[in-house]
């Protein structure tokens, strides 16, 4: 097994329907893993009197946070250096990110101010075709314009939902690929996206491990399964079983 595969986590929106941190925890270590990139639906970042008693649910429990987010970045300095807070007091080393189209550039430059200022990376998360950073012309766009504090969180199904081929993203982008959201999914004819167990989809896991071998990918890697809200954990299991057979 890869140090990657060791290393693998899990989204936290994946147990949305559970709001209890202690429950979420554990169920991430019935998966069989020990780290969690956390979303807004299980901590209020912007609640600073929060953060220490969340961070010490999974210390507790023995799950390390990797990540946070998705977060959307508008340029509020003050807000946002609380995510950075939130994310250093964890020992989180990345936020996955996001930026609106009217002021990205501003955005930008203060969020990759407070990265810089915090030793932590920010890695944009694109969100399909429908989504203005769901193409990979913009992404570069994008990173082209910014340092590099600031790189991609490659969502594998989204990816695919954009028509474009994860395995190239991850080719073009090796210098600024931070983070990967492992998912898959399967269309209906009107093109409707359904999650489905990692790898059993439109995802080609093993040509997707072989190229992140060759690239020398060193960043995080998190699961991410939306299906099966109120019993997300056998689903997510298997998801582990197809990752650690190929990673």
């Amino acid at each position: 097994m890869s140090d990657l595969a060791k290393s693998l986590g899990v989204q936290s929106y994946c147990y949305r329907g559970f709001k209890d941190n202690a429950r979420v925890a554990s169920m991430v270590r019935q998966c069989g893993l020990d780290a969690i990139e956390i979303c807004g639906v299980h901590v209020n970042f912007d609640d600073a009197a929060a953060h220490e008693s969340v961070i010490g649910v999974y210390r507790e429990a023995g799950v390390r946070i990797l990540s946070i987010g998705v977060q959307t970045f508008t340029g509020d300095a003050a807000r946002e250096r609380r995510w950075f807070q939130f994310a250093q007091a964890a020992g989180a080393s990345y936020i996955s990110a996001d930026f609106a189209p009217s002021n990205w550039p501003e955005a930008t430059k203060v969020a990759q101010g407070l990265a810089e200022e915090f030793n932590i990376r920010l890695a944009i998360h694109n969100h399909g075709g429908r989504h203005w950073l769901g193409s990979s012309q913009m992404l570069k766009h994008v990173l082209a314009s910014t340092g590099p504090a600031i790189g991609l969180c490659l969502d594998t199904a989204w990816c695919l939902d954009s028509g474009e081929n994860p395995l190239e993203w991850v080719e073009r982008f090796a210098s600024r690929l931070y983070g990967l959201h492992l998912k898959d999914f399967t269309f209906d004819r009107a093109r409707r996206p359904k999650d489905v167990v990692v790898g059993t989809g439109n995802l080609d896991l093993p040509a997707l491990s072989r190229k992140l071998r060759e690239v020398g990918f060193a960043g995080y890697a998190v699961l991410e399964y939306e299906g099966d809200v109120d019993n997300p954990v056998p689903a997510i299991q298997q998801c582990v079983e197809q990752v650690r057979q190929v990673l």
